[in-house]
């Protein structure tokens, strides 16, 4: 295990600055997620940390030692970082057995490690399969075992679980997770699916025009998230325009009690719930306010329902469980806020 320390990193391609001063820390056996639209840096980022593109400023380090910083970068070779790509990349000639042992000296494969991380991805007994005999997942979870074998003190994982279906992806995701946990392994997923970083990492870091603009756990990230554009980007967000009236905000749902980011705003404003803090009741409920259904997204274990209020503010709720109450389109429903809202 070991920390990854990142400082004032500035990486430009001519006159495009792709990384624009990052700062970073990784703790010693967690893992952090690098999220961010495409574009933002995520990958040169990677390619930085792995020793693939030379810093323009800055420095990383790997616990007390520093690993690149302009005129002073270690070869990739030399790092020990390990890398799992978007497609794998397993050698196509070798067995499975090969493709992990392939980094390790001769006393290592002796001592069993091949088996042991094979099973750390639940891979026991696949040993002497080809790759062109393993599903997309399987070839990932191999590729995963090749990076942890020889121990390395950092893994950064690009984007691998963008090539497979849903169902698979949430499976491997997991699996992996449960062997970077169990090897003790730092490492660094860069990923542009929000559900995929907030479900696995242990810190989310938020990535926006060559800089970290948030990072944080997960459940911070999404509550408490550092301005509007990361609240929009992490999550489904519903803004209502409110006037502030103390730690009150006077909006077409109702008076919303708020958690402010920073001073509460005195004057007309705008504030931010979550889908799933809007309440779908009955229409002509008590405490709610009347609004008609004008789309249905069905997700399987919940919904996203769009809807419209008399005034003709537009808001989406999230119900869990959509299959018991089947709205449809033009329903008359009636709508609570639950909880408070932010305002920025």
């Amino acid at each position: 295990m070991a920390e990854l320390r990142i400082t004032g990193l500035h990486k430009s391609y001519g006159h495009v600055r792709a990384l624009n001063g990052v700062d970073l820390v990784v703790r010693s056996g967690s893992l952090m997620a690098v999220l961010g639209p495409s574009g933002c840096g995520k990958t040169t980022l990677l390619r930085c940390i792995a020793g693939f593109e030379r810093v323009g400023a800055g420095e990383i380090r790997v616990d007390d030692r520093r690993v690149a910083a302009p005129g002073a970068e270690v070869p990739p070779d030399r790092r020990r970082i390990a890398v799992v790509p978007q497609e794998g990349a397993l050698f196509p000639h070798l067995p499975v057995r090969g493709n992990v042992a392939y980094g390790l000296d001769r006393a290592a494969r002796r001592a069993g490690r091949v088996a042991a991380v094979l099973e750390l991805v639940g891979l026991s007994g696949f040993e002497d399969r080809m790759p062109y005999h393993l599903s997309g997942g399987q070839q990932q979870r191999v590729a995963v075992a090749r990076a942890l074998a020889p121990r390395p003190p950092v893994v950064l994982l690009d984007e691998p679980f963008s090539a497979l279906d849903a169902a698979l992806r949430a499976e491997v995701r997991h699996d992996v997770r449960q062997a970077l946990r169990a090897d003790g392994a730092t490492a660094v997923l860069v990923t542009h699916d929000q559900a995929e970083a907030l479900s696995i990492a242990d810190e989310v870091a938020v990535m926006r025009d060559g800089r970290i603009v948030q990072s944080g756990p997960p459940d911070l990230v999404y509550g408490s998230p550092a301005d509007p554009w990361v609240a929009g980007f992490v999550g489904e967000a519903v803004w209502l325009p409110a006037v502030m009236d103390g730690a009150l905000a006077r909006t077409p749902l109702g008076m919303i009690p708020v958690v402010p980011a920073g001073e509460i705003p005195t004057r007309s404003t705008h504030v931010l719930l979550r889908p799933e803090q809007i309440e779908v009741a009955p229409p002509g409920t008590s405490s709610t306010v009347a609004a008609a259904v004008v789309r249905r997204d069905f997700q399987g274990h919940d919904a996203l329902l769009a809807l419209r209020l008399v005034d003709g503010t537009s808001v989406t709720a999230r119900i869990f469980d959509p299959t018991a109450v089947p709205y449809a389109l033009g329903d008359e429903v009636g709508l609570r806020v639950r909880g408070r809202a932010r305002t920025f």
